[in-house]
């Protein structure tokens, strides 16, 4: 990255998401965006795509990030879970997290992941899916995975996360193992390239 050239900031308090970016030798520094997102998603009609849902929060979140950074590069994500006509935001509690478990279970359900780019008036936006399988486990397995995982439930849709103990919930997955923990980067590093932040 060129000395000169303005800062990245990920508009993300997602480890996940900072590790690829950073894995990927992106300099970068992380700051949440200031967005209430169970409000956000009370906006949308009814029947509203998921893929929709999640580019429009992504680049909420990245517009919030950009209005007290004006100067950056800020990239915005989001991940919309949809299991047949529902979308699914990250549980509230353990009731809420064994109900998303037990939803899951059994069926195929598609995570839709978004990243929107903004620096001053410019702005890029990119979308990916994967469509993960949940195996038909039984109750004393989800009971063995609450009790291990704990509070850890809460941090993500679903109730999981693949890098962890959370890949045992499933039979099979298809799909990008990026754009499974939230971010597609291939698209977001084309668009820094474009942008001149990494070398072409």
């Amino acid at each position: 990255m060129q000395a000169d050239y303005p800062e990245v900031i990920l508009a993300s308090a997602s480890g996940a998401r900072a590790a690829i970016l950073a894995s990927a030798g992106i300099r970068f520094r992380q700051q949440p965006p200031v967005l209430d997102e169970a409000e956000e998603h009370k906006r949308f009609a009814p029947g509203t795509a998921p893929s929709e849902v999640a580019v429009s929060l992504a680049r909420l979140k990245a517009a919030s990030v950009l209005e007290r950074e004006p100067g950056a590069i800020v990239i915005g994500a989001d991940q919309v879970l949809a299991i047949g006509n529902e979308i699914l935001q990250k549980p509230r509690n353990l009731q809420e997290a064994r109900e998303q478990l037990h939803k899951l279970r059994g069926r195929t359900h598609e995570l839709y992941s978004a990243a929107v780019v903004l620096h001053k008036t410019h702005a890029a936006s990119f979308t990916d899916i994967a469509n993960l399988t949940v195996r038909d486990f039984s109750d004393k397995f989800i009971e063995w995975y609450m009790e291990t995982v704990g509070e850890g439930l809460l941090t993500s849709v679903g109730a999981y996360h693949i890098e962890g103990l959370g890949i045992h919930l499933f039979s099979e997955i298809k799909g990008d193992y990026f754009t499974i923990l939230g971010l597609p980067v291939l698209a977001v590093l084309e668009e820094l390239r474009r942008l001149s932040i990494i070398e072409r």
